[in-house]
């Protein structure tokens, strides 16, 4: 009876020590394990960013738009008697002196026989409308041709109602035209339309070209850069910086040294070209995460591509 009371108690006593064994094994191991998590931040994984500097920068907005140039001084050539065209003596392009004959117009009609009513140049300038053929039938209120000066152009534009509110005098736009498309030429609006076309919903402004140049030509269709509003004086960031979260925009702003990222809730304000203000929320000077930015948490580590590519 002593003798299995003895073998028990030692059966017992060798679970006790396993049991122990095992525990501090698996408590060891986990402390190892939670302090690797939580210890020190060389355990953790750096999350690869770029970042740039916060600069004050300023957005130049603008409306994109067609145009169709123009002689800025025309006049339109009217007959002094409804006939039949029966001469013409000038052709698209060609120049003439205030006075000079353009054309005759015919006004004999059946059973009768009438001298051809001579056509005057009202202006001196260029011919900038096709005229009429000899033959066509015109009236005191049909214009034969049209003749401008081709030396003083201008710009006529049509912009949606939307932006209305941004135009005045004085307005700079850049123009490009298909014959020359890499040469941006500069214009200035001078006049403005004051209604605003029911039917197109468009308001009509006018702009000329800061310089004279031969390679424009009146009759060239024009694509129009129509710059209106600058704003100025915040932290320009790109949009695609800057999460939603529950309906608030975060950065992501880097740490003095570079290691780690910060979580900052900021207040927007214009947005131009994918670019966009920050009004309040970050400092100038600090480095903001533009990439690799869903990877990242509060106080995350990163490795900052820029700073290692400035090093």
């Amino acid at each position: 009876m002593k003798i299995r009371k003895s073998v028990f108690v030692v059966a017992v006593c060798a679970v006790v020590l396993a049991g122990t064994f095992i525990y501090v094994k698996v408590v060891g191991k986990s402390g190892s394990d939670f302090k690797r998590m939580n210890g020190g931040q060389s355990e953790r994984t750096a999350v690869t960013v770029r970042t740039q500097t916060a600069h004050l920068n300023a957005l130049q907005d603008y409306v994109l738009t067609n145009g169709e140039i123009e002689s800025r001084n025309s006049v339109e050539v009217y007959p002094d008697i409804g006939g039949k065209i029966a001469k013409v003596y000038v052709s698209l392009g060609s120049h003439v002196k205030k006075g000079d004959v353009i054309a005759e117009v015919d006004p004999s009609v059946p059973g009768s026989q009438f001298t051809n009513s001579p056509v005057y140049a009202p202006i001196s300038g260029t011919i900038s409308s096709t005229p009429l053929e000899v033959g066509a039938k015109v009236s005191t209120s049909t214009a034969l041709t049209v003749i401008g000066d081709v030396k003083n152009l201008q710009i006529t534009s049509k912009i949606p109602e939307r932006y209305v509110a941004a135009l005045k005098k004085g307005l700079h736009a850049d123009v490009t035209v298909e014959a020359y498309s890499d040469t941006v030429f500069s214009a200035s609006v001078v006049h403005i339309s004051p209604v605003v076309d029911p039917k197109s919903r468009t308001k009509e402004i006018i702009m000329v070209f800061d310089e004279k140049d031969e390679r424009i030509n009146a009759g060239m269709f024009a694509k129009v850069k129509l710059n209106t509003i600058l704003y100025e004086g915040y932290i320009t960031v790109p949009e695609s910086a800057v999460i939603e979260l529950d309906g608030t925009n975060i950065l992501y702003v880097a740490s003095s040294d570079g290691t780690t990222v910060s979580k900052r809730e900021v207040t927007l304000g214009h947005s131009v070209d994918n670019t966009v203000q920050v009004l309040s929320g970050i400092e100038e000077g600090e480095r903001v995460v533009v990439e690799g930015i869903r990877l990242l948490y509060d106080g995350a580590l990163i490795k900052d591509i820029q700073k290692t590519e400035a090093e």
